[in-house]
């Protein structure tokens, strides 16, 4: 071929121009595919682009394509279609990539991030070659003559590129300093402020990571902590009631099942320390978990009245467990004073009041905590165990409606139920 038989940029440009609405038509429905089929919480954001025409004729250059010289024939590279989706925190990355091979036929997974060349310095990046499903070539939206004119080119394909937050902006400002610069800074001093800049960002998504895990841990030992506290108020309240049920059982073994657990945390901060006594807590070793608590209530680090609040509030917990019930129900009392969303702290006081058979004082701590918050379905059966205790049965009949209405439906609210029928049989 002559130089003269050459195609001009022009054409080329104009032939990738007509297949721009396509791309868009199809990127979109990729788009809206990934926004379903991702469960992720919180949810990523989704970035998408169609390949602009100078990035596409520079790459098509350097890859040195014979296609190129046939303008009847559209040159396909595989990031023609691109998505971007930026996670939070690290182990998204991870979760979005098995998700994204679990619903797509995928060609390719590349991991970028290792490579040496420094015009890749830096850069991070999972990089996920999806097939496009079937339903993602729907191109109704546009003309049918159109579409006619413009077959789709064979193999066309769409890629995936996942990130966090910190890892998409390192790459936007490098790709912009070095990627599309002709100048490469090749200067020690500053590729090392470089190296550094990369090395905060990285450190700090490691350090997002290691708080995210750390919350993560501190949730489900305290939601085990609270399971097990409302487990043994139910076997105390529901046997000096009357109202065992089949679960209760169940509940006791749950207690002992946790007695002897090792613990994985040492001491160290407030934060281990409030982990390791959780820990100790679930797993029986009460003794120590109201020692942690109690230093650190004692220590010198001056703790933010909400914090010492959670803390009273723990170790009231551990003090029920023993069966210490005035020293929990000090610790509850002192946690209300100081939290300024207590109703969880109202809500103890009043299940250890129920313990202690002072009914009228019960009543008075679920009204206050349900004061704060209305939707508490377990708060509203308690007092209503407490009013039928105290012979107050139709106020007792309608917190336990009320209980149901928002949800509840246990054993315990039939028999409550079952038990105020008869006393209304008998007025």
């Amino acid at each position: 071929m002559s130089n003269a038989d050459l195609p001009s940029k022009a054409d080329i440009e104009n032939l990738y121009n007509s297949y721009y609405p396509i791309f868009s038509c199809i990127l979109n429905n990729i788009q809206n595919s990934l926004l379903s089929d991702i469960e992720l919480n919180p949810r990523p954001l989704l970035k998408s682009r169609i390949k602009s025409f100078k990035s596409y004729h520079e790459k098509v250059k350097r890859q040195r394509s014979a296609e190129i010289y046939h303008t009847q024939k559209l040159v396909l590279l595989t990031d023609m279609i691109g998505i971007r989706v930026i996670c939070l925190f690290l182990d998204n990355i991870a979760e979005v990539e098995r998700q994204i091979s679990e619903k797509y036929t995928v060609r390719e997974i590349e991991h970028k991030g290792a490579e040496q060349s420094f015009r890749e310095f830096g850069y991070e990046s999972v990089h996920v070659l999806i097939e496009l499903p079937k339903e993602c070539l729907d191109l109704s939206m546009l003309d049918d003559e159109f579409v006619r004119q413009h077959p789709l080119p064979e193999g066309l394909c769409c890629e995936i590129q996942i990130r966090t937050i910190l890892q998409d902006a390192w790459a936007e400002v490098e790709h912009e300093l070095i990627y599309k610069s002709e100048f490469t800074p090749f200067d020690a001093p500053l590729r090392r402020k470089l190296a550094c800049v990369n090395a905060s960002l990285s450190l700090a998504d490691t350090i997002f990571q290691e708080i995210r895990d750390y919350q993560k841990n501190f949730q489900r030992q305290k939601d085990q902590r609270r399971t097990s506290f409302y487990n043994q108020a139910d076997v105390l309240t529901d046997e000096e009631n009357a109202l065992v049920t089949d679960s209760n059982s169940e509940k006791r073994d749950f207690l002992k099942d946790e007695i002897g657990r090792p613990s994985p945390y040492v001491h160290g901060t407030i934060d281990d320390m409030i982990l390791h006594a959780l820990h100790a807590h679930n797993s029986g070793q009460l003794d120590l978990a109201v020692d942690i608590y109690s230093r650190i209530i004692s220590s010198n680090t001056k703790l933010d009245d909400v914090v010492l609040s959670v803390i009273l509030k723990h170790r009231g917990m551990a003090f029920f467990a023993q069966n210490k019930y005035r020293d929990a129900l000090s610790d509850f009392e002192k946690s209300a004073s100081l939290g300024k969303d207590a109703f969880r702290s109202f809500y103890y006081m009043g299940i250890v009041q129920s313990v202690l058979g002072e009914n009228e004082k019960a009543v008075e701590c679920f009204s206050r905590s349900l004061e704060i918050n209305t939707f508490q379905s377990h708060a509203y059966f308690r007092r209503a165990v407490a009013r039928y205790n105290l012979g107050e049965f139709q106020n007792s009949l309608e917190d336990l409606d009320t209980a149901e209405r928002l949800g509840l439906a246990t054993q315990e609210c039939k028999a409550l139920r079952k038990r105020l029928m008869k006393e209304f049989d008998i007025m």
